[in-house]
């Protein structure tokens, strides 16, 4: 087995909330700035996070989960990773030590250092204390430094680093500016494409924080060995997918492209905010989004929306998954509580709220066979027919999101991980029988 040596860093934090994506993209951003081929990963099942990511370092991002994907999968794409980048850098989720795996294990397994990043509003010395006890929680995962994020002022910075113990050096102290923090909205940062130019002054600001200290210099290149996949079998060869992508619909997994490729198909990409016309194809995909912020736009596009029930009506495979079940609605009512028409594919009516829904990883049971998967929206859909399924939650006993069928139409709240399980992947947008 052959392997690749390469500079990698795992930028992992105590909770939510304490700048992982802005210190991420920073970082991203001066290497970049150097002339350097930095590759990104982000743990866990989040699409909003990627976006800022790959701008600031001008390369996809791929979502790493040690149980959605499986350790031979994220071996297999650290691998490839290193045969190009000068730099890998992984952006943790929550809390270091959360969720099963958590951002340690995913650092464990493959060795990568670890730089702790903390919020120091507040506190100087306790939250070296706090590094301190985070870095000796566990003896398999190696932190190799502190990121002192929101540091007010030079005597604030100078207190942490006099508190340090020497084998948990200060990596960085990053300013508290309001003019490098990321713009959020109710499910989380709000998405790349619509702050564009706004994003490059924060990358480029949050860079020179980072030209100050030792993230500056290329951490140490670690070990990542070779793991080959075996080759996916093109069962969908000649299979033409239409694929909703816009500002409405655009929580889509590169690893899902990548996969619906390999097996041969052809990808058509369409706007159901502005495309009157539906590619010609044998299946559609409408992912998840915010189809919640473009309503309006979405009930008035009346010529698609003819030629998307048309479709259904043919009893063609449809996978509409979160956003893309909403749309399938009769109706969606937005964040300020105005009702608008939808597809009415499938009985039931969506109304956004103010707390979240049904959250966390599950399996998505499907005739076809079980994918991973995982739920996160702060919508509820009522006036719903019966499910034909729920979801069966990671490590909980309640059922997890209804899974709904209606001809060729398969909806839920689920955003499904097809690499997980390619054969019942082939089987949901095979086109039936005539």
């Amino acid at each position: 087995m052959s392997s690749i040596f390469c500079p990698a860093l795992f930028i992992a934090a105590p909770s939510s909330g304490q700048g992982k994506t802005t210190i991420t993209a920073a970082i991203a951003r001066y290497h970049r700035l150097q002339g350097r081929k930095v590759r990104i990963f982000k743990m866990g099942p989040d699409y909003l996070d990627p976006q800022i990511l790959e701008q600031a370092s001008g390369h996809p991002v791929v979502q790493l989960d040690l149980w959605m994907a499986g350790e031979e999968y994220c071996r297999h794409q650290f691998y490839k990773a290193a045969e190009t980048a000068d730099l890998i850098l992984v952006e943790g989720a929550m809390g270091m030590f959360d969720g099963e795996p958590s951002s340690a294990d995913l650092a464990a397994t493959f060795g990568i250092p670890v730089a702790l990043l903390m919020d120091v509003k507040g506190m100087a010395q306790t939250a070296v204390a706090l590094a301190t006890g985070l870095a000796n929680y566990r003896d398999d995962v190696r932190v190799v430094g502190l990121i002192a994020n929101n540091c007010a002022s030079e005597r604030h910075r100078q207190l942490i680093a006099d508190a340090l113990p020497s084998e948990l050096p200060l990596l960085a102290t990053i300013s508290r500016d309001p003019e490098i923090s990321l713009p959020e909205r109710h499910l989380g940062l709000v998405q790349a494409s619509e702050v564009s130019v706004e994003l490059e002054a924060c990358f480029n600001k949050a860079a020179e924080m980072i030209a100050q200290g030792e993230l500056a210099s290329l951490p140490e290149a670690i070990e990542f060995k070779q793991c080959n996949l075996p080759a996916v079998p093109r069962t969908l060869e000649g299979k033409r997918i239409a694929i909703a992508r816009d500002e409405a619909f655009s929580f889509i997994y590169a690893a899902n492209v990548q996969l619906l490729e390999d097996m041969g198909a052809e990808l058509l990409y369409f706007s159901p905010i502005r495309d009157e016309q539906l590619p010609t194809a044998d299946a559609l995909w409408l992912p998840g989004g915010y189809p919640e912020l473009h309503a309006k736009a979405l009930a008035e596009n009346h010529h698609l929306k003819v030629q998307i029930r048309d479709f259904y009506c043919a009893d063609k495979p449809i996978l509409a998954e979160c956003g893309g079940f909403m749309y399938c609605l009769e109706s969606l009512r937005d964040l300020e509580g105005q009702q608008f028409s939808m597809l009415g594919l499938l009985d039931g009516d969506a109304a956004m709220r103010e707390r979240g829904g049904c959250q966390g990883m599950q399996f998505a049971v499907l005739p076809e066979g079980e994918l991973r998967a995982h739920s996160h929206h702060r919508s509820a859909a009522e006036n719903t027919p019966a499910p034909i399924s729920y979801g069966r939650r990671q490590r909980h006993p309640a059922p997890g999101e209804a899974i709904f069928r209606a001809k060729g139409l398969t909806a839920s709240y689920l955003h499904l991980f097809f690499p997980s399980n390619p054969s019942a992947l082939t089987a949901l947008f095979a086109a039936k029988e005539a």
